[in-house]
């Protein structure tokens, strides 16, 4: 047993390590969820310094900070967006978790492993980081974007995918018969179907439980309600095999109104502090040592997922109505791989399936953690100057020339019913416009991540 003050003092090391860490990423402009995973391998088993008293409390921290992640994302949406976006993006969802299962199950059967392995890998590389793709929209201002109601709807998707997924595989690991893997998956399903309903239906009822405007005065209450709530809520999902993630997701889906507001300034510092823990202790769990390796098989399927990844983000923005740039950001922001990986890839290392595997989707994870919230970084730049390229011939050619004009007699002077009524306004934007996002007239709309930062509306309306 550790005393408190060594609890204390490496847990403020830590903090105060990825305090200067986090100031240099922002001096450089850049995400520092990278740092904060290197960070995490240092102070890891095998590392330079290992970490023996605080583990424990930054492995709950790790888990707080994932809920809180999904709590402040979810309440940026309402739930008939929510429902408007799940029902339209369904395709994309299952173009996602097929495209990105494939590369893993294929790896698997190259390396001479059984089907279980196969299944595992497969789900490894199949489903992204909700939890590191969160962080990176906050931190690069995008959850205003039109794209982001999609990147949300294919990550729901695969978080309610893994309600089936889970219980599935822990039963194929454990040998059980079909009627108790049948079992569990009925309790997993009936427990996500609940938590739908109470969010699209009862939201106002679960606004109530967090905020009452003639009695609630203060931030606290507000604070202590809504995280609390969505504790206890994540806490039920995940002991009913399904996702604490989505629990806390839709508990933020359910809180609308002016709670919402208050939740999320009031969350935010928390979140950002656990988010940092969260990222600590997934480096944490990797050894250095193992990762030589394994690398070679790992940067094949990093270098698939990025390709699967990408290409699904982009067809599920084209779907939508996405303008070109869009469609690079939501194939970017889907890369990241990170807890819901390593949950899977638990399971397996726990009931021994293939020894090989574990330091493999360790570091495939790894990998796919750094690239990604780097990926979403470069992607604009990147395809601007793509862009530019593509129209440089183009333009080189010099303007069409000057066709003959019309007799004087055909000149007849046509005023349009648009002409005549005016300017059109601009439509409204923001993070809730999933109808707009997905009409696909909005392909030649102005682009609200090409302006400044400063004009990006990413509140809620």
């Amino acid at each position: 047993m550790h005393d408190l003050a060594s609890i204390m003092m490496e847990l403020g090391a830590v903090l105060f390590l990825l305090g200067l860490v986090g100031h240099g990423a922002a001096r450089f402009g850049i995400s520092p969820i990278p740092f904060y995973l290197l960070c995490g391998l240092a102070f890891g088993h095998g590392g330079l310094i290992p970490l023996g008293a605080s583990e424990e409390f930054i492995a709950i921290g790790a888990e707080i900070g994932v809920v809180l992640l999904l709590l402040t994302l979810g309440l940026e949406y309402t739930a008939g967006e929510l429902l408007v976006g799940l029902r339209r993006n369904a395709p994309a969802g299952g173009l996602d978790l097929t495209l990105n299962a494939a590369p893993g199950v294929a790896a698997a059967f190259l390396l001479g492993w059984d089907w279980r392995a196969a299944v595992v890998l497969g789900g490894v590389t199949a489903i992204s980081s909700s939890g590191i793709i969160a962080k990176v929209l906050g931190d690069l201002g995008r959850l205003g974007n039109r794209e982001t109601p999609v990147v949300l709807s294919v990550l729901v998707l695969e978080d309610l995918a893994m309600a089936v997924y889970l219980p599935v595989l822990t039963a194929l690991l454990a040998g059980t018969t079909f009627a108790g893997a049948a079992q569990s998956l009925a309790i997993a399903l009936g427990a996500m179907v609940g938590v739908l309903y109470l969010a699209l239906r009862h939201s106002a009822r679960v606004t109530r439980l967090v905020y009452n405007p003639t009695s609630d005065r203060n931030d606290e209450i507000i604070l202590l309600r809504a995280l609390g709530l969505a504790l206890l809520v994540a806490g039920v999902a995940q002991q009913v095999q399904v996702s604490a993630a989505v629990g806390a997701f839709l508990v933020g889906i359910a809180l609308s109104g002016p709670v919402a507001e208050g939740a999320r300034e009031v969350l935010t510092p928390l979140r950002d502090l656990f988010a940092a823990v969260f990222f600590v202790f997934f480096g944490l769990q990797s050894d250095p040592a193992q990762i030589p390796s394994a690398l070679l098989p790992a940067l094949g399927l990093a270098a698939a997922g990025i390709a699967t990844k990408t290409f699904t983000g982009w067809w599920a923005a084209r779907r939508s109505g996405i303008a070109t740039m869009g469609r690079f950001r939501a194939g970017a922001a889907l890369i990241a791989r990170g807890e819901f990986s390593i949950v899977i890839a638990g399971l397996a290392v726990a009931s021994d399936v293939e020894p090989r595997l574990g330091p493999l989707a360790a570091s495939y994870v790894l990998l796919m953690a750094i690239i990604g919230p780097v990926a979403a970084r470069v992607v604009e730049p990147l395809t601007r100057a793509a862009l530019r390229r593509r129209r440089g011939p183009r333009a080189a050619t010099g303007p069409a020339p000057a066709t003959r004009s019309a007799p004087a007699t055909a000149s007849i002077a046509v005023t349009s019913p648009v002409a005549l009524a005016g300017p059109v306004p601009p439509e409204p934007r923001g993070p809730l416009s999933v109808e707009a996002a997905a009409d696909p007239a909005a392909a030649g709309r102005d682009d609200p991540a090409d302006r400044p930062q400063s004009q990006r509306d990413t509140v809620r309306d």
